[in-house]
């Protein structure tokens, strides 16, 4: 199969709304497949509903996140855990099953975290003074004995496109629905795209490699907010909202 674009998506977060939005644009555009990095269901806003578009496109590669992975849990202290789970079915779960722990096609190498695990950063580390981001060449000598020229992952919510020195390209499409979080572990850390957009990444083939671009999307995201405001799950409304990371 000759590609002419790659959508890449990531970090949905059961925002249908911001998905929608992401998939009505890609409508417009001449795309072969769509890659999703994951993070699908696990939020508070219309799990069920995320689900059930993403389930019945038919040209879609699944990489597992680590918050999917839990869902397959029998039990969490998650509080996201214990709001989405019990609202899943046997299809649903069977249908996270499906993904893929990684995934190649030709020269490009896709991943929810790194290549190696799917909760840790690629492009980042957290230092008691916060995130920040890591030196390229610690990415180039961890990603040295991959083929592959392009890595593709998600997980941080943060769009960016890096060129390390050995030439391969990194690129994290960013999050579809949830653009900023505050974290605790390892060291508590805010991770904020500074923007409310719904953000994901297309992959062009070109006769010099492989081009990437970054897009943003506006959609109701005080729709989204307020859903999640009356679910009880303000960290989720205020960064739905603003794109920046709610701090308890």
């Amino acid at each position: 199969m000759t590609a002419k674009g790659i959508a890449i998506l990531s970090d949905v977060h059961s925002n249908v709304f911001a998905l929608d939005a992401v998939l009505a644009d890609l409508d417009k555009r001449e795309i072969d497949m769509i890659v999703n990095l994951g993070d699908v269901l696990f939020g508070p806003i219309c799990p069920l509903e995320t689900a059930e578009r993403l389930m019945a496109k038919q040209n879609v590669i699944s990489i597992m996140g680590n918050c999917d992975r839990i869902l397959l849990e029998e039990q969490s202290e998650s509080l996201t855990f214990q709001q989405v789970k019990p609202l899943l079915t046997d299809a649903h779960l069977e249908w996270i099953r499906t993904f893929r722990k990684t995934w190649v096609y030709e020269d490009i190498f896709f991943c929810h975290g790194t290549p190696f695990s799917d909760d840790t950063y690629l492009l980042e580390e957290v230092t008691e003074n916060g995130a920040a981001n890591r030196e390229l060449q610690a990415v180039t000598e961890q990603l040295k004995h991959l083929e592959q020229r392009v890595i593709v992952c998600g997980h941080t919510h943060l769009p960016k496109s890096v060129q390390l020195p050995d030439g391969k390209l990194v690129m994290n499409p960013g999050s579809v629905g949830f653009p900023a979080y505050y974290e605790e572990e390892p060291h508590p850390h805010a991770m904020e795209s500074l923007s409310p957009h719904a953000k994901y990444a297309i992959l062009w083939r070109t006769t010099h490699g492989w081009r990437a671009e970054q897009i943003m999307v506006p959609y109701d995201w005080e729709q989204a907010s307020r859903i999640a405001e009356e679910k009880g799950r303000p960290d989720y409304s205020y960064a739905i909202r603003t794109g920046y990371a709610y701090i308890p």
